[in-house]
């Protein structure tokens, strides 16, 4: 019986893993991976105290900082698939039938691309859409590309994008971006990015790759076309709750409920952190630092301290 077991390797569940040493809890961690969403990122600026990495140095990071603390074991290429509650505490399985039991838990298991759910966007993944600039912008160098997506992500895939397609295009179906003013300004110096607003894509086609894409103009609501021979999607993401939502109340976007003070979700002891919770801001700095609340706040419970 472990005192607490934290479900992520993102930020928020390295926060909690390093926060719950400290506090000599008895921990174990359980992750896909080190580093979650931002393993897929190009470059990382905005994380307090270094000012440029990319997203895999990120993960190494996290992963060096986390296994240097003691009373905390890690199973790492392993996914909870379900989690029960017991008499004194939790019951969870994994995909590699592994029986754990803990006091508490941390859910911090953040989400994952959400896909584009059109005509031949699941035909042609792998084949020309693809979800990972990071991976995959060598392969379209000297080709035009569509980016799907205006928030932070759909911004640095474009400039991720730079040195090699010859034309990008950043489709977006608001008539603004919600990315950084930061990411905004920037792209506005490269004139191989081309903004294409109120936009809302209805297909891609294409025979044995993608060839195009369709979309409605909601200027004057007609269907144009576009030819592209990439199409990167980054339109948010889904949070990863599928094996929890049965014992914590989760909102319309399988979001995990969670006190903003506490981390505490509906179940007494779970507490929850990061992209899986309805945080508003999904950010690396704001998942860490919730996760930090929500480790204080599951060590007070275990002592029966009342916040």
């Amino acid at each position: 019986m472990y005192d607490l077991i934290i479900i992520g390797g993102g930020p928020a569940g390295a926060a909690a893993g390093i926060y719950a040493a400290r506090k000599k809890l008895k921990t174990l961690m359980i992750a896909a991976d080190f580093g979650g969403q931002a393993l897929a990122s190009g470059n990382i600026e905005n994380w307090i105290g270094v000012e440029k990495m990319t997203g895999l140095e990120f993960a190494k990071m996290l992963e060096k900082h986390v296994r240097a603390q003691e009373s905390i074991e890690i199973k790492i290429s392993e996914k909870v698939v379900t989690v029960e509650k017991i008499s004194d505490g939790f019951d969870i399985v994994t995909d590699k039938n592994n029986n754990y039991q803990a006091k508490v838990l941390i859910i911090a298991s953040g989400g994952h691309r959400r896909r584009l759910d059109v005509p031949g966007g699941a035909q042609f993944e792998g084949k020309g859409v693809s979800y990972c600039a990071t991976c995959d912008a060598p392969v379209f160098k000297n080709k035009r590309v569509a980016v799907i997506g205006g928030g932070n992500a759909g911004l640095e895939t474009a400039i991720d994008l730079m040195p090699y397609a010859e034309k990008i295009y950043l489709i977006n179906r608001k008539n603004f971006f919600t990315g950084d003013d930061a990411l905004r300004e920037k792209i506005k110096r490269f004139s191989k990015i081309s903004a294409i607003m109120n936009a809302d894509v209805q297909k891609i086609s294409g025979e044995k790759f993608v060839s195009g894409i369709e979309y409605l103009d909601g200027g004057d609501n007609l269907v144009k076309k576009l030819e592209v021979e990439g199409v990167f999607v980054e339109i948010g993401s889904v949070p990863n709750s599928e094996f929890v939502k049965h014992l914590v109340e989760t909102n319309p976007k399988g979001e995990v409920i969670v006190n903003h003070k506490t981390g505490a979700a509906s179940c007494p002891g779970v507490f929850a952190a990061g992209d899986v919770t309805d945080a508003i801001y999904k950010q690396n700095n704001v998942s860490a630092g919730d996760a930090i609340k929500a480790v204080l706040s599951a060590h007070n419970y275990l002592l029966n301290i009342k916040i």
